[in-house]
């Protein structure tokens, strides 16, 4: 591709008062509007002074910002060029939605969340954001961390945690089928020195809670995945008390690892796994993978009402790298072992099926790098409660990006927020008004042009049709 003219004959210039970047916004907001966006933050959020008035306006004002691509306050600005005003009223400028921000609290922040879950399950509504296969699969409640990295000492609340990096701490839980992608059901900002667990006792009751309201179709009990950060009395329990099944790494303690040493050495089952060849013939796996289980209760130092029986779950792999000692091979083969805890049924999820499922919880780290290439890229404030306020944003920005996807059809449904973003979103248009009625003029043989017909028609009813 180059050029169809040369340099000299070419010119811009910014004069046309009609156009828009982002004709995308249009039915987004539409389906924003219908899910009761502005109408619930007006109900449960009560900011303070002249700042907090027409909060639900300034909730939706951020979080299209955050559709659009924003990650920073004075990225708001995208909602004020062109013909914008011509189709949208109400567009806050960056310094007032900053303003706006920083006199969150932590009450407050509650009362957003509170929004964002009731806003997911009014989505949930709209689209079939989490379907399942047939009646005996579950809704997959992940649960994990992130640093978000910001720069400097005027970040209040940020320091240097497990990563090593300065930052600040997000803890997110999300839901998620083997049919649909996920969206995210909690979500809570931290200092970036804590630990993983903190708070994730609340966070997991909030998130079974907000899981349990969604049309998801699953009769099961859902199944709460984390990773070994996580493995603690509190933890468990909160997941068992809000009706939920765990699936937990475990630290490789004494204990545990005496119980992995009494495992019988023909108990162990190949699994398809890296380099793993399936015979036909036997119908087994070759493979240098093995799990096996074995009974286990779990925080047995704990007083009996805190302890919990489930199974001990374990995969070895050989340990190619063992190290050798003064030149010489190891006699005998050596493993590497990773041991998960959970309490799931062995009559309706084998060991090799729970060991399956189990490493499914990596799909949490798709999400973390999706809101880090986006609205997540920046913590716009030196405020650690306005910070924690753009994180809840951010959130409900993600699932109402991820809901319009999925009324399109299964082509974007589990695309990233960026490439719906450039699909669906940041499309151009010109707008024209005629007899009082505004229509908008995308650009011919838009490659994506189906599949916003179909989210423009659900949200704004069908499009008018063409006259000669």
């Amino acid at each position: 591709m180059q050029l169809s003219h040369t340099p000299r004959a070419t010119s811009a210039v910014f004069d046309d008062p009609n156009l828009m970047s982002s004709a995308g916004l249009v039915p987004v907001l539409a389906l924003a509007r219908s899910a009761g966006l502005q109408e619930l933050a007006n109900r449960h959020l009560r900011v303070p002074t002249d700042k907090g008035a027409n909060a639900g306006l300034k909730v939706t004002a951020l979080v299209a910002g955050m559709v659009a691509g924003a990650d920073s306050i004075d990225d708001m600005a995208l909602l004020r060029h062109g013909g914008m005003g011509r189709i949208f009223t109400n567009a806050y400028a960056p310094s007032t939605l900053g303003s706006f921000l920083r006199t969150f609290t932590f009450g407050h922040i509650r009362q957003l969340d509170a929004v964002a879950s009731r806003f997911l399950g009014r989505l949930a509504a709209t689209a079939p954001l989490l379907t399942t296969a047939g009646p005996g699969e579950r809704v997959m409640i992940d649960i994990d961390d992130t640093i978000i990295e910001v720069h400097g000492y005027s970040k209040q609340g940020s320091g240097y945690g497990y990563s090593g990096v300065r930052g600040l701490n997000a803890l997110l839980a999300t839901a998620s089928t083997k049919q649909s992608a996920p969206v995210i059901v909690a979500q809570r900002l931290r200092k970036g020195s804590c630990g993983s667990p903190r708070g994730a006792k609340r966070l997991i009751a909030d998130a079974l809670k907000t899981a349990k309201k969604l049309p998801s179709g699953s009769s099961l009990r859902p199944l709460v995945r984390a990773d070994s950060a996580f493995y603690g009395a509190e933890v468990v329990n909160a997941a068992l008390r809000g009706g939920a099944d765990v699936s937990i790494t475990v630290r490789m303690d004494k204990r545990v690892k005496a119980s992995i040493c009494s495992i019988p050495d023909d108990a162990w089952t190949p699994i398809e796994y890296t380099d793993a060849v399936f015979d036909e013939p036997t119908n087994t796996w070759i493979s240098r993978a093995e799990v096996a289980e074995i009974p286990f209760t779990a925080f047995t130092s704990k007083k009996r009402s805190e302890q919990v029986s489930g199974r001990l779950v374990v995969r070895r792999i050989p340990d190619l790298n063992p190290g050798a000692e003064n030149g010489q091979a190891t006699l005998f083969d050596t493993w590497r072992f990773h041991a998960f805890f959970t309490t799931t049924d062995p009559e309706a999820t084998d060991t090799v099926a729970a060991d399956k499922t189990h490493r499914g919880h990596a799909i949490i780290e798709q999400v973390h790098a999706d809101l880090k290439a986006s609205a997540l890229a920046h913590l716009p404030s030196g405020k650690f409660d306005a910070n924690a306020a753009w994180l809840v944003l951010a959130v409900m920005a993600f699932n109402l990006t991820r809901t319009a996807a999925t009324i399109t059809g299964p082509v974007l449904a589990k695309a990233t927020t960026a490439t719906i973003r450039r699909k669906l979103i940041a499309v151009p248009a010109r707008i024209a008004r005629s007899a009082r009625r505004a229509t908008l003029h995308l650009p011919t043989a838009w490659p994506w042009e189906t599949a916003w017909q179909a989210l423009f028609a659900q949200t704004c009813g069908p499009p008018p049709t063409k006259t000669t």
